[in-house]
Parts: structure tokens; sequence; C-alpha cells
């Protein structure tokens, strides 16, 4: 099973961008995308023309921002929408797809902010969406994608030092909540298999840092360690354009 995930900052903009020539040449079993951006009306008509998949929601009440959808060849068990918080699941940020092995969690983890504005809702965010992946955890293994909107370690920042505890993404609060999924039993499937390799997932509009690779590794794919042995691959596109973030992804047996 190949499982990829892309934030694609518009769904409505990749569109014109090549995106169904992208996600054919992807050739992923599930494709979790991330700030759709959009309605389901807006994004049903925007994945018209992708064939072969089942395609599932999640928007935010405030039009044009946020949101998550999944694309899956399989149809799910069932689909759960949201983690049970009204603060948090009025932004469309979560959506899950149960199946038989495993529950497949789709999330665009809030940003902080300028000025880290919402960095003390960010804290909050990660507790309680932490305290969701283990409810699931509890059930079966799960395998979180998307952007976490946090680089985890200096490797995975061009320029570690003049964004700590300065950036959005780089601060002490955001770095400590990351860690804890990992506590929680889930392994960074790229920093897994890649320990020492520097790629990034997003680069800023600003500078020509995308062809200047001053980038982030702000997206990832979790996954319960009682999965580690199954995942044969886990891997990171750069190459694929369309949006500030590239996909990421896994390729996983059962």
């Amino acid at each position: 099973m190949k499982i990829i995930s892309w934030n694609v900052n518009g769904i409505r903009a990749v569109q014109n961008k090549g995106f169904a020539e992208t996600l054919a040449h992807l050739d992923a079993d599930c494709i979790l995308l991330q700030e759709t951006k959009a309605q389901v009306d807006q994004i049903d008509k925007a994945l018209a023309h992708i064939d072969h998949y089942h395609i599932y929601s999640n928007c935010a009440e405030r039009k044009g921002y946020s949101g998550v959808t999944i694309l899956s060849r399989q149809a799910p068990l069932q689909i759960v929408p949201d983690i049970g918080i009204d603060e948090h699941d009025k932004e469309g940020r979560v959506i899950v797809a149960e199946f038989e092995e495993f529950y497949l969690l789709n999330v665009y983890v809030p940003n902080s902010g300028e000025e880290l504005a919402r960095l003390d809702y960010r804290k909050i965010w990660d507790a309680e969406f932490l305290a969701y992946c283990r409810q699931l955890q509890n059930k079966k293994p799960l395998i979180a994608c998307g952007d976490f909107n946090v680089a985890h370690q200096p490797i995975d920042i061009a320029r570690p030092k003049p964004n700590y505890n300065k950036s959005a993404g780089y601060t002490q609060v955001e770095i400590d909540g990351f860690s804890r999924f990992l506590e929680a039993g889930l392994i960074d499937t790229f920093r897994h298999q890649h320990p020492d390799t520097v790629a990034y997932s997003w680069w800023s509009f600003r500078a020509n840092a995308r062809v200047n690779n001053i980038g982030w590794r702000i997206d990832y794919v979790l996954a319960s360690r009682t999965l580690t042995d199954k995942i044969s691959r886990a891997f990171i596109l750069p190459e694929v354009t369309g949006s500030d973030h590239c996909p990421v992804g896994i390729e996983i047996n059962f």
C-alpha cells in the first residue's frame, strides 16, 4: 500500500498546475491532502476528473481556510471527521479513515502564526490532539500523516539558529509537543529510515528559497511502532511542484 500526504495550499489553485497528472504519476492507494481551502462541493468539483478514488473531506466553517481530504482506492470501514472538541473542530483539521488493519489519520496542525500569536492555542491543540491519537492507538495501529507545522530537529530546518524560538514551527513548545507523539509510541517514518538525510518538505515563496533549498521538514508520516517492520519505504518528493509543500509518503505491506 502506498500512502502519500501533501499540503496543496489550495485545491483550486493546484488544479491549474498539473494536479491530475501529478496524482496519476504518484499512483498512490491513499492520498491525503491538507490545506484544501475549500468547501465540500468545491473539492468534489476540483476532483471530479480524478478516477478510481473514494473522496472524503472535512472543511473549516470559515470559507477558503484550512481543510483536509482523503482519497482512497479502497473504501474504508468508516470515516470519522474531527476530534470531538468544538474549538478545534470548527477549523476542519482532522479526518480519519478506518481500515481493517489500521487507522489512517490526515491532519493539518495549526500554525502558531505571525509573532507566535497562536502559540498558546497550539500548545493546547498538541495536547488534545495527542490524546485523540492515543485513543485511536488503543484500538488498532495508527498512521498519522500531514502538515504538523514543526521542524523537529536542527537537521529538519535549513537555518535553525536564527529561527529557534522566534519563528512559528521552530519553538521549543512546538518541538516538545511533537516529541510527545514519538514518546507515545509513534515513529517518524522518514527519520527512522533516513537518520542523517537532509530533506525538506516546505519552502517559503520568498527569496528563491526552493531553488536554493532553504527549507523546512514539517510534513510527516508517523506510524505506530508496531508497524515499523511493515514499512518498506519512507520518502519525500521535492521534485513534485504545484504547492509550497511537496508530497511525503510511505509504502507499507500488510
